[in-house]
């Protein structure tokens, strides 16, 4: 079989769910891009804008859990329907309180945490689901890629086309667009063609099956490992993200098109890993690349936390956003490929914690120190601690090779060690 980048589009089911996700994620990072310039422009809090990422993400930290559970207990196709189309009516609402030119602060942290619940239960159930639309399994690592590739490329047009509207036809244009947006991929769900869902017998409640998904990764500390190196990742460097305003407003005296062009651009960056990533060859050691595009990461946000020049900090926001996007994917390549399949949606909601759960809380912590030390040496310090995940990445690497390298002792020295 030939191998390309796009082998995963052979599933129709999963051509419909890249399609429908494409169009709605375009819509989300509108969104996003909308709701981060109307908190600042309405604070010109950092602090403020940290805690908009913790209403929106810390309610999927608390609920991940039962989210993997309720994923692996009944029919993902069901639960993943019900949670897009709460995410339109979620998106609905905000599009006419928005559109109403009557809102403040809470209320938009109030939708923010009803779309972190929300989140809670979408994330295992939808990244379980690509599992079942692939119809060669050897293709799931490339629809993986794919996956990441589309997440990117959305980041790449929403926040470019939020910036032209925002000037253009103001905020309230935007999450109008991101609440239909969720037609598109309700539509896909429902034109998919999969397996009859026969229900599974389950002897254990929903706690304890949350305890034996707890007790699994314990037994396999590659994943484990995997899922504390993102966890500090998304702790003590993604949030570099809640900064980005402050930049286009006031370092570089830019509108909110400046805004949606450095996140757009970061999110051309991601979008060329991700191709990276979906035209590897099989066998490839993700968990080297990982490794690496760690010390990218950390490298990209170091050369751009102090560039006053704008065009050449575009250019190092690309490069951290190569780095970035690797985190999230290799690592959910990592455990698709490797975990049970009926223990798949609870691993998957310790990794939906590491990403979705770490991330507010680094929100805020962010938010505060660069309110202290200021946003540069904030943004040079989270470079910095990426550069050194990086590096602990690699010497566990290392020991993990010398350990399978280690012989295994001989005949006779077992009976001496026996002896």
């Amino acid at each position: 079989m030939k191998i390309t980048t796009f082998n995963a589009f052979r599933s129709r089911n999963y051509r419909l769910y890249f399609t429908g996700q494409s169009i709605s994620l375009i819509g989300t990072w509108m969104q996003k891009t909308a709701v981060s310039w109307v908190i600042y422009s309405l604070t010109h809090s950092t602090f403020v804008l940290g805690l908009t990422l913790f209403a929106s993400q810390f309610p999927s930290f608390v609920l991940s859990l039962l989210g993997g559970v309720v994923s692996d207990r009944y029919d993902r196709f069901k639960v993943m329907l019900c949670t897009q189309i709460a995410s339109m009516i979620q998106a609905s609402i905000l599009a006419i309180l928005i559109l109403s030119g009557h809102y403040v602060v809470w209320e938009i942290l109030a939708l923010s945490v009803l779309l972190g619940i929300i989140n809670a239960f979408d994330v295992p159930a939808r990244q379980s689901m690509v599992y079942e639309m692939i119809e060669d399994k050897k293709d799931l690592p490339n629809a993986l890629a794919l996956n990441s590739s589309m997440v990117n490329l959305s980041r790449l047009i929403g926040p470019a086309i939020a910036g032209f509207i925002l000037e253009k036809l103001g905020d309230g244009t935007c999450f109008a667009l991101n609440a239909l947006s969720f037609l598109a991929v309700i539509g896909s769900l429902l034109l998919m063609r999969l397996p009859k869902y026969i229900p599974q017998v389950h002897v254990k409640n929903a706690f304890g099956e949350m305890k034996e998904g707890f007790e699994y990764l314990k037994q396999t500390p590659s994943l484990a490992f995997i899922i504390i190196m993102l966890a500090l990742i998304s702790f003590l460097v993604m949030p570099f993200s809640t900064l980005l305003p402050v930049y286009a407003r006031d370092i570089f005296k830019g509108t909110a098109s400046t805004f949606g062009i450095i996140d757009s651009v970061i999110g051309l960056g991601a979008f060329s890993c991700a191709i990276f990533l979906a035209s590897l060859k099989p066998g490839s050691n993700l968990k080297r690349i990982l490794a690496i595009n760690t010390l990218v990461f950390g490298a990209g946000i170091i050369l751009f936390s102090h560039e006053g020049n704008y065009p050449i900090a575009l250019v190092f926001a690309a490069v951290t956003g190569f780095g970035m996007m690797s985190q999230v994917t290799v690592s959910n390549t990592l455990i698709q490929t490797t975990v049970e399949p009926n223990m798949r949606g609870r691993v998957i909601s310790f990794y939906a914690m590491a990403v979705f759960g770490m991330q507010p809380l680094g929100g805020l912590l962010i938010g505060s120190v660069s309110k202290w030390i200021g946003t540069p040496d904030t943004m040079l310090g989270e470079g910095v601690i990426a550069v050194l995940i990086g590096l602990l990445h690699m010497r566990f690497l290392r020991k993990e090779k010398l350990k399978k390298e280690q012989p295994l002792p001989s005949l006779g020295q077992q009976t001496i060690q026996a002896a």
